[in-house]
C-alpha cells in the first residue's frame, strides 16, 4: 500500500492558497509566502492546495512540502522529511514521516540549505512516483 499523502484536487495555482496568502500578508506571511515560491518554482508538475488550512505543495498530486504561520513563527514541512537527507540538520520533529524547519522574524536561516532541502523533498517525492 502507498504510504504517499495524495490529493487528487490540487491545482497548479489554488486560489485557496492565494486568499490564503493574502489573509497573512505580515511578517509570518512574507516568509511563509518565500519558501512556498520556492516550492512553486521548483518544477512544472508542481501543484498547490490548502490542507489543514496551509498552503501544501504536490508533485502532481503526491504531497511534498507545505508552509504555515503561527503566532511567532512558521513552518516549512515536509512530508517525507523523516527520510530526506539533511545534512546541514534544519529539520526539526519527532513524527514517523514528517519533519519541519522553524522559522522566526529576526533569526537567521541558511537559506541555501532550506532551498537544497525543498529540492531534496521534491526530487524524493518525484522518485517516489515513479517507483508506483
Amino acid at each position: 500500500m502507498s504510504q504517499l499523502f495524495l490529493f487528487p484536487s490540487a491545482l497548479k495555482r489554488d486560489p485557496a492558497v492565494k486568499a490564503w496568502m493574502h489573509k497573512h500578508a505580515g511578517e509570518l506571511g512574507t516568509i511563509a509566502q518565500r519558501w512556498f515560491e520556492i516550492m512553486r518554482a521548483c518544477g512544472d508538475d508542481v501543484r498547490e492546495l490548502l490542507h489543514d488550512g496551509h498552503p501544501t505543495a504536490c508533485v502532481g498530486e503526491a504531497a511534498f512540502g507545505y508552509v504555515n504561520a503561527f503566532k511567532a513563527h512558521v513552518n516549512v514541512g515536509f512530508f517525507r522529511g523523516a527520510e530526506i537527507s539533511d545534512p546541514d540538520g534544519l529539520l526539526e520533529g519527532t513524527g514517523k514521516f514528517m519533519r519541519h524547519v522553524k522559522l522566526m522574524p529576526g533569526r537567521d536561516v541558511n537559506a541555501a540549505a532550506l532551498v537544497k532541502l525543498i529540492g531534496t523533498a521534491y526530487a524524493d517525492m518525484k522518485r517516489r512516483l515513479e517507483a508506483e
